[in-house]
């Protein structure tokens, strides 16, 4: 079975606090996930002072601080990022993070990570896509507020930097936090399969996991998904994560979607086999049959148990004759 790759997504819900990125740890473990992700940043290096902040990152933070302060106060340091990496290694989970500048991508290239994230903000970023393709490691590419050229420039930048193409995932995404249902459009996520004919999945920030399970049902190899210890915790991304309790239960849901999916071979399962004889029928005796008499619609029919003579042989019974007597409802 094809294990769908389950990204529980931190970011940056640690509150500039590792303790409660521990925390964070524990919970993604705990509920089944395969990685769990934070972001790496320095906030001089990606923005400028009087940025504005986003709509849905005013509606959850201080009003009067701006986007500079509000992501100077989520930076994790070198040894915060060493320590959580040991941490995730105690837990057996593995440590991702979304590098956003040139010497994030140094860090966490120096602290041996595999697989780099590369998040929607980034994909028209030629330097920062030349830089993480140079690394030649795996990469998961978000493609939120992207049409299929920018997508594609994207992943010609990265081969041509020196990064393998199969080696590149493709997650659909919305970046609109909480996303709308009628804006998640969850088709695109075949689109992209048909046209880069790469691994694909889906980075969520719907609020609930529906859109997760619909996700894993229509072939998306990496779930990634924000989750929180508290959803009225003050900071930007809290609202639209799940909490422990919804982690654990989108985890469930995906493992149990994985085993329904099966291998796509049409047979019997073993556990119907059992029924095939209750549920099915044969072709008995409609009243009693004297041998030497010919079989016909007027005295055999069709009815439970599927044990005996299958129905779709029907035109093979009809005009033969009887080899022997048989009771109604006799098996013929």
């Amino acid at each position: 079975m094809n294990k769908v790759f389950i990204i529980a997504e931190a970011g940056v819900n640690h509150n500039g606090d590792i303790n409660l990125a521990k925390k964070l740890i524990d919970i993604a473990a705990k509920a089944g996930a395969d990685a769990v992700k934070f972001q790496t940043f320095k906030a001089t290096l990606n923005i400028s002072k009087n940025a504005q902040k986003a709509s849905y990152q005013k509606q959850t933070t201080d009003k009067n601080e701006s986007q500079f302060e509000m992501i100077k106060k989520l930076e994790l340091d070198e040894n915060t990022h060493k320590e959580l990496i040991a941490y995730c290694k105690q837990k057996n989970i593995t440590f991702l993070s979304t590098p956003f500048d040139s010497d994030s991508i140094k860090l966490l290239d120096e602290l041996g990570l595999s697989t780099f994230k590369i998040p929607s903000g980034e994909i028209t970023n030629l330097p920062y896509l030349r830089q993480i393709g140079g690394l030649n490691k795996k990469i998961i590419l978000s493609t939120g507020m992207a049409n299929l050229g920018e997508v594609e420039a994207a992943i010609e930048a990265l081969v041509k930097s020196g990064t393998k193409r199969e080696n590149i995932s493709l997650l659909h995404a919305n970046t609109q936090y909480p996303t709308p249902m009628e804006d998640v459009n969850l088709k695109a996520m075949i689109t992209l399969k048909n046209a880069f004919g790469l691994e694909v999945g889906y980075s969520d920030h719907t609020l609930g996991i529906e859109v997760d399970i619909a996700a894993v049902a229509m072939g998306a190899k990496i779930i990634e998904k924000h989750f929180t210890l508290d959803k009225s915790m003050p900071g930007p991304d809290h609202k639209a994560s799940l909490e422990p309790d919804e982690l654990a239960a989108m985890v469930r849901a995906i493992r149990n979607i994985e085993l329904a999916l099966g291998d796509g071979i049409k047979h019997f399962s073993k556990s119907e086999s059992e029924n095939i004889k209750i549920a099915r029928k044969s072709i008995v005796a409609k009243c009693d049959i004297k041998k030497g008499e010919i079989f016909s619609e007027q005295n055999i029919c069709v009815k439970r148990p599927g044990d005996g003579i299958n129905p779709m042989r029907w035109d093979e019974v009809i005009g033969q004759i009887s080899q022997k007597d048989y009771k109604q409802d006799d098996l013929i």
